[in-house]
């Protein structure tokens, strides 16, 4: 037993007198006969980094080390990293391969060469760069028309990404926005699509979308009046934009309609019709829509009228409109215009 603890003593001995001879008083140094700085590889995270080092046949000893840890002792491997071996093509090739790199195995590694003349060492500084990853961004949100809206997007990689964001309107212009969005008293036609597009140039950009709805209040954007004669069917329409789909009704003066003999309501999204199968004297007036959601109303009057009696397909009085033309020129006339 006691012979045994000195054969492993002695073993531990031979081993540290090994590495003084090998690595060089005062280490790290640069040899002089390497008039240059250090060496950077750059390689992406989760790839094989190899980090070459040449000798030639006077070199009696070599080693290479990572800071102050030794990875490698001539072919006696003393890291336990099993990512980390040799690749020795040949006599003349000593080069430290590193599989699946990580950020952590950023750093300076030094090839140190003992030859019968004097010491060298080579040193390489290795630069792990990572994909661009957005990691936390807004959820989809829905909002009242004016409201203030701050969109993020958070992302990590090395070097640190640039973040852009855009609209995805026709346009698609970039927007004022790094890891936070301001929207400043959204409009309806900001809602749609946002991009954040997270990107430094290692991998493919990573790119994340957050939708955003705007509320609004209904709008009468159209209204279609009829000239129908009697007996035949007429349609009355009025077509509506609105944040969320409104709820429609028609009115017959002060009267509200619903789905009877002969009349129809048809809701189409934001459009509604009004059918009157067979048109008869009576049904000939002055009719309203009605669109509403819970942010407001808003109404229109349109006409069904029988042909000839002047009104335009828009509901509004072709005859007055001519008179007050008539008036117009009458007045320009008088005052000399």
């Amino acid at each position: 037993m006691q012979a045994g603890r000195k054969a492993c003593w002695r073993q531990l001995q031979a081993s540290f007198f090994r590495l003084l001879c090998l690595i060089p008083t005062g280490f790290p140094v640069r040899s002089v006969d390497m008039q240059r700085a250090t060496d950077n590889i750059t390689t992406r995270q989760g790839d094989t980094a190899i980090i070459k080092c040449y000798v030639d046949d006077k070199v009696s000893r070599v080693a290479w080390l990572n800071r102050s840890n030794i990875i490698f002792a001539g072919q006696d491997k003393w890291s336990l990293d099993p990512r980390v071996d040799l690749v020795t093509k040949g006599q003349l090739e000593y080069s430290l391969r590193i599989q699946k790199v990580d950020v952590y195995d950023e750093g300076s590694y030094t090839c140190s060469i003992q030859t019968k003349q004097q010491p060298k060492t080579s040193q390489v500084y290795l630069i792990v760069q990572v994909p661009a990853n957005i990691n936390k961004v807004s959820e989809d949100i829905t909002v009242n028309e004016g409201s203030n809206v701050t969109l993020s997007c958070l992302a990590s990689g090395r070097p640190e990404p640039v973040i852009t964001w855009r609209l995805l309107n026709p346009l698609a212009e970039p927007l004022e926005g790094e890891e936070f969005l301001d929207i400043i008293g959204i409009m309806r036609n900001q809602a749609g699509r946002y991009e954040c597009k997270a990107s430094n140039d290692v991998a493919t950009p990573d790119i994340k979308y957050v939708n955003v709805v705007v509320n609004y209040p209904p709008t009468i954007r159209k209204t279609q009046s009829s000239e129908t004669p009697v007996g035949r069917m007429g349609m009355l329409q009025c077509e509506v934009t609105a944040v969320p789909t409104p709820e429609f009704e028609w009115y017959r003066d002060e009267k509200r309609l619903s789905n009877t003999q002969g009349i129809n309501i048809q809701i189409l999204g934001t459009t509604t019709v009004l059918v009157i199968a067979n048109v008869t004297e009576e049904d000939y007036g002055n009719y309203t829509c009605v669109a509403s959601n819970r942010l407001g109303v808003q109404n229109a009057s349109l006409f069904l009228y029988r042909p000839g009696t002047g009104r335009d397909i828009n509901g509004s009085a072709c005859v007055s409109q001519s008179l007050w033309l008539l008036l117009a020129s009458f007045a320009c006339l008088f005052f000399k215009c």
